[in-house]
């Protein structure tokens, strides 16, 4: 589904929906959304440290952002990761 924003320009752009994400990537990124550093991801899962920055980089391409909170902003968004409120 693609919604469309107009920019300052006054043109209107369609949205994409982020590009959806291999199974390595959902992993790396639940953990991220768990707090987990890339070096705790790289141990937890037996990898480099520069894997999983590769990994983050990729992810974040995908979804055309620069930095972690809009990455997680753009996966809940997505519905990649499911918030549970506390009650």
């Amino acid at each position: 589904m693609r919604q469309e924003h107009e920019h300052s320009t006054g043109l209107v752009r369609q949205a994409r929906r982020p590009a959806s994400f291999t199974p390595r990537e959902d992993e790396i990124l639940q953990l991220i959304w768990n707090g987990y550093q890339n070096r705790q991801i790289a141990n937890r899962l037996n990898i480099s440290v520069k894997t999983v920055e590769a990994h983050r980089a990729t992810m974040m391409k995908k979804v055309r952002v620069h930095n972690t909170a809009l990455l997680l902003t753009a996966a809940i968004k997505a519905g990649m990761i499911r918030v549970l409120r506390e009650q």
